[in-house]
């Protein structure tokens, strides 16, 4: 893994670039110093914002909007949520196919634009659904740091055998500061009670193959830049395209007091990234 303080000297090995959000470009609250001045540099270039967010695109793209990230920054951005909202639409695949049309959502309200215009009932308990959407822990009525919280809603959906899909299948993200739980955790536990879950976005292979196709770029000029190695970096493996790891991210508090662990924690998960940088700088 090859150690960067920015991304000037590679860049121009890659035609098109898969970027992350939370943890490279912002982190929740405001934009991280240095990644804005990265975007302009690349603006003219190929580059995608994936994003494990669970609300659709077009929502994702306000909240950047509010931080002063700009639309000209980037060529397109696509969500977990985006993709819940089309496999519930289309329903091709097979898991998708033999849902009901009542869901039982867990999350918050402002995640609710990924059943919009779609032939769904939501209802308000387990016992009237088909399934349970879940888009992460609903932090305006409980605490988004203790899974011990939502574990009662969790075994009444397990109780009624709701298959779950998971829209963000990250397990935590640092919010100013603060780590916070995300879907991932909620449906990871979910799985250890026997439930059925589909989890859509990072690291499935699906999400990447679609990015890499609204890019139009070959795979092996295709650079993925991310925080997470359960997601980013696993991601761009399973997809078959480099990647950079950026350590200043959900890592960081392992990271922080000894980098040269970087190399020996991308092993122990399995993962080889190409390039690793503390924060997103050009």
């Amino acid at each position: 893994m090859q150690s960067l303080t920015g991304i000037a000297g590679i860049a121009g090995d890659y035609d098109g670039f898969i970027i992350d959000l939370w943890g490279v470009i912002h982190d929740g609250v405001s934009p991280y110093p240095g990644a804005l001045a990265c975007l302009e540099h690349l603006v003219g270039r190929k580059t995608l914002l994936l994003s494990n967010a669970p609300r659709r695109s077009a929502s994702a793209q306000g909240m950047l909007r509010s931080m002063g990230i700009e639309d000209r920054l980037y060529a397109g951005i696509l969500t977990s949520g985006e993709a819940t909202w089309l496999a519930l639409r289309d329903r091709t695949h097979p898991w998708f196919a033999r849902l009901g049309n009542r869901v039982y959502h867990l999350g918050p309200q402002r995640d609710r634009n990924v059943m919009e215009d779609l032939n769904l009932i939501i209802v308000r308990a387990p016992d009237q659904a088909d399934f349970v959407l879940n888009t992460g822990p609903d932090d305006a009525i409980t605490n988004p740091r203790e899974l011990a919280a939502f574990i009662p809603e969790l075994e009444a959906c397990r109780a009624f055998n709701l298959p779950m899909i998971c829209a963000n299948p990250d397990l935590v993200v640092v919010r100013a500061g603060v780590r916070i739980l995300c879907a991932g955790s909620l449906a990871q536990h979910y799985k250890a009670l026997g439930g059925d879950v589909f989890s859509l976005g990072k690291p499935d292979r699906a999400v990447y193959d679609l990015a890499i196709g609204c890019l139009g770029v070959a795979p092996n000029r295709v650079l993925a830049i991310g925080d997470s190695l359960h997601t980013d970096i696993a991601g761009a493996a399973n997809a078959g395209i480099d990647s950079l790891w950026v350590l200043g991210g959900i890592h960081w508090e392992e990271l922080c007091e000894n980098p040269d662990r970087a190399d020996e924690m991308a092993c122990g998960a399995g993962l080889a990234p190409r390039f690793a940088l503390p924060r997103l700088a050009w």
